[in-house]
């Protein structure tokens, strides 16, 4: 187990299995220390999407609910990068993360749901977690989905 994964074990998550994509595209893309990962939905641990994380924020999805959502979506980043490096060991760090939050037009939390993203990247990579991140909310997302991060990380 990678230094990383066990990391995320004491945080009690278990890298599910990365999802495939749905539509003309590849989950992620490496140019040469660089491996960027595609929009990742909040999948939870059971393959599913709860209907908890459908919706928008300011409506029907609470702020705790979106940043669960957005945590779920970090994990699923790092399940891709894993498919894609073989071994997260290989992250050097986490330079970037956009995060898309369905929202109400008066929404005005974004950067709170989003922590849920960026604490669980900080989490699993330590000081490497720590990342340039941009916010911003949006009227609608695939599957009516309240949350969907992308990444961009440094590799070995």
């Amino acid at each position: 187990m990678s230094a990383i994964e066990a990391r995320l074990s004491d945080l009690g998550v278990m890298l599910p299995s990365p999802a495939a994509p749905v539509a003309n595209y590849v989950p992620f893309r490496r140019s040469g220390n660089l491996l960027i990962v595609a929009g990742q939905l909040c999948i939870g641990p059971d393959g599913k999407i709860a209907d908890r994380h459908k919706g928008k924020l300011g409506a029907s999805v609470s702020v705790e609910d979106g940043r669960e959502a957005a945590r779920f979506c970090a994990v699923n980043l790092l399940a891709q990068a894993k498919a894609a490096l073989g071994d997260l060991d290989r992250i050097v760090a986490c330079l970037r993360l956009g995060g898309f939050i369905a929202s109400m037009p008066d929404f005005t939390q974004q950067a709170l749901v989003m922590n849920g993203a960026s604490d669980l990247m900080v989490g699993a990579l330590g000081d490497a977690g720590k990342h340039a991140r941009t916010t911003i909310g949006v009227p609608v997302l695939p599957g009516d989905v309240c949350v969907e991060v992308d990444a961009l990380f440094e590799v070995a």
